[in-house]
């Protein structure tokens, strides 16, 4: 209770010095009031809009003003402000954890994650990058769309735990330029980015958005073993990381729309310094990196026809991602990943039965370039090349049918083919029944599978990783019940139990003839049961208070633990205007017990707090804000992975960060 005090005591100040005169709400565009959140639709969940007590899944929508009410940076800081969700950092990328499964070693390869519908995770690596890589501004999301549990039936895959769909803003709800600076120390982070967007009175939405930021990073001691028969050029020496934390970025996007077409292009260039030495590389050596540059691009088309009771939906999609690592053993060895791929969706939407939405669909992707390489600039006689191709295809079809005014049903099922295991089948089945005006209580289940990646199966380095070839693919399938109960016109009350059987968990772990060397395998089954339970308040002077709490038993059939799984999460989230100000405050409390690690110990609990304070009123146009994370400096840690040095990695203390918005 000591630890806890002096993050119960922010709060407390917040909630007195809270509150603000009607008049006030009424002027505070950044206030909305329950009902206006809870009519916020989700395109993720079905690729059609949808209510949120109409969607088959506890969905949650983060919003634009939650997003500028917090401070949140990255993506993954925005998502871990749900029910469910933990994330872990290795100082190379961001993870995110659903409902106590985050398994050290997966590049978030289990949700799907996309941008406007349009397919994020590559075909290499199947990573659902969510950090400092992520290829959109957050300034240019105007929500984030997060539907748990599997959405194969809809997507196929990589949609076992979840699908994040982030909405970007519009040309005309920027109207204008935009021009934003931000600078956070002790990382020394600078940011920079310039907006553009208008409704042209031709009806052209244009929106250009160009982001730059480099940052130094915070200095940190590491520990290292000393030589062995498999690294004799070691020494066991350990000492601090200086300047070897750094990032730089690029981010460009661009949307053009106008009637039923729309095109969107996202780009992003991001290179990670390492000072870990990961995939057990030299320690403290300066120089070594990761990169990432990922471009995504889309045309689509949507329209309705016969009286708006026929809803076609059509788009092509194109995407580009480029990896490369320098490690040195000690000579310099160069990883490359690089795949391009392309496709086509078509989709039709009937209402013309009454009390049916039907959808059917067709998805095509052809992976025309999966290729990985291993390059040695001293030797290129030992060069490793690695080409590949892929394709994959899916058909779906689901019905929403309104059975009666008050209880309805969705039926959903896809089928896939891949290049690499074949068949697989995704079935979904939900009934919706609103007891009351308000009262909804939602009965689920679904189905998503997801076969190995080109990384996980294939890549050899003759240094550090063997490859699988007979890798198998693995599945979910995931009951839940929903309870959804309003109290009055601002408080809403949501349960939800569930429980997901996994089968054929694909893992990193060791090679076993030789165990200096990381494999991906096939472990086995994993069983969980959950519950969560989660509130959302807000008052008329636009305040809201959301809080969450989640317990999560996740453990092998065999009853062996899941490393980097935490059974208890808890999370607070506070914003409103302060009285007499004139700011806007958002406070957030996050509480994560502990997790196992790789040795089989256990990190600590840890609290984590964060501040962020932003105004309007200074200047006309002008935005300024202040964040404060890990405000009471807490010491806590991540668990490593297979390709660590590090059994556990120290993340980072406080550190403030001033931004200012310059809108004409």
């Amino acid at each position: 209770m000591k630890r806890l005090n002096p993050r119960l005591t922010l709060i407390s100040l917040l909630l007195a010095t809270a509150g603000a005169p009607a008049a006030w709400a009424k002027t505070d565009l950044t206030a909305l009031s329950l009902e206006q959140l809870l009519e916020v639709t989700i395109v993720g969940a079905s690729k059609y809009a949808q209510k949120q007590d109409e969607v088959a899944a506890a969905a949650v929508v983060i919003t634009r003003n939650e997003i500028k009410a917090f401070g949140w940076r990255t993506l993954d800081e925005a998502l871990a402000s749900l029910p469910g969700i933990h994330t872990s950092y290795d100082r190379q990328y961001s993870y995110i954890g659903t409902r106590g499964f985050g398994v050290p070693g997966d590049f978030n390869t289990r949700i799907l994650l996309t941008i406007n519908g349009n397919r994020v995770n590559d075909v290499v690596y199947d990573a659902a990058i969510s950090g400092h890589d992520f290829p959109l501004d957050l300034d240019m999301v105007e929500r984030i769309e997060f539907i748990p549990g599997p959405g194969g039936a809809v997507y196929g895959q990589n949609a076992l735990f979840g699908v994040i769909n982030v909405v970007t803003r519009t040309g005309a709800s920027v109207n204008g330029t935009e021009v934003a600076l931000s600078y956070q120390g002790l990382e020394s982070a600078r940011t920079g980015r310039v907006t553009w967007g208008k409704l042209l009175d031709n009806g052209l939405d244009v929106l250009v958005s160009a982001t730059a930021r480099k940052s130094r990073g915070e200095d940190h001691f590491y520990s290292f073993p000393g030589a062995s028969v498999d690294y004799p050029w070691l020494s066991g020496e350990s000492g601090m990381a200086r300047g070897m934390n750094g990032i730089k970025g690029q981010q460009l996007f661009t949307r053009l729309a106008r009637g039923p077409w729309s095109f969107d292009l996202t780009f992003g260039d991001n290179r990670k310094d390492d000072p870990t030495a990961q995939f057990f590389s030299e320690p403290l050596k300066p120089g070594q990196y990761q990169r990432d540059q990922l471009l995504l691009t889309q045309l689509q088309y949507e329209d309705s026809f016969i009286d708006d009771t026929l809803r076609l939906s059509g788009r092509l999609f194109l995407g580009q991602a480029r990896y490369k690592g320098l490690f040195y053993y000690p000579s310099p060895n160069l990883s490359t990943g690089a795949s391009n791929w392309q496709g086509i969706e078509l989709r039709l939407l009937s209402t013309r039965w009454v009390g049916h939405k039907l959808m059917l669909g067709l998805e095509m992707q052809d992976n025309t370039r999966r290729d990985q390489a291993n390059l040695y600039p001293a030797d290129p006689a030992s060069n490793y090349l690695l080409p590949g191709s892929g394709w994959r295809g899916g058909m779906f079809v689901q019905d929403e049918w309104l059975l009666n005014n008050n209880l309805s049903a969705t039926l959903g099922l896809r089928f896939d083919r891949n290049s690499v295991t074949g068949n697989a089948m995704s079935p979904r089945a939900a009934l919706i029944w609103k007891a009351a005006p308000s009262t909804t209580m939602k009965a689920l289940y679904g189905r998503a599978h997801r076969a190995p990646n080109a990384y996980e199966r294939d890549y050899d380095d003759r240094v550090s990783q063997v490859a699988n070839p007979t890798l198998g693919g693995e599945a979910v399938d995931t009951l839940e019940l929903v309870l959804d109960q309003r109290l009055g016109k601002d408080l809403n009350l949501r349960g939800s139990l569930y429980r997901w059987n996994m089968r054929d968990l694909i893992v990193l772990g060791t090679d076993p003839t030789d165990p200096s060397r990381t494999q991906y395998h096939n472990a086995g089954d994993v069983e969980a049961t959950g519950i969560e339970l989660s509130a959302d308040k807000t008052w008329d002077w636009g305040g809201r208070l959301r809080g969450s709490l989640s317990h999560q038993d996740v453990a092998y059939k065999g009853g062996s633990r899941l490393d980097n799984s935490p059974q208890r999460l808890g999370k607070l989230n506070f914003s409103g205007p302060l009285a007499g100000t004139g700011l806007r405050f958002g406070a957030e409390l996050q509480y994560t017990s502990k997790r196992q690690t790789l040795d089989g110990t256990d990190l600590d609990a840890y609290w984590l707090a964060n501040l962020h304070l932003g105004t309007d009123r200074l200047a006309r146009g002008l935005e300024i804000s202040l964040g404060l994370y890990n405000l009471f400096n807490q010491r806590y840690a991540h668990p490593g992975s297979e390709i660590n040095w590090q059994n556990s990695i120290l993340q980072d203390g406080r550190s403030a960060r001033l931004k200012a918005i310059y809108h004409f």
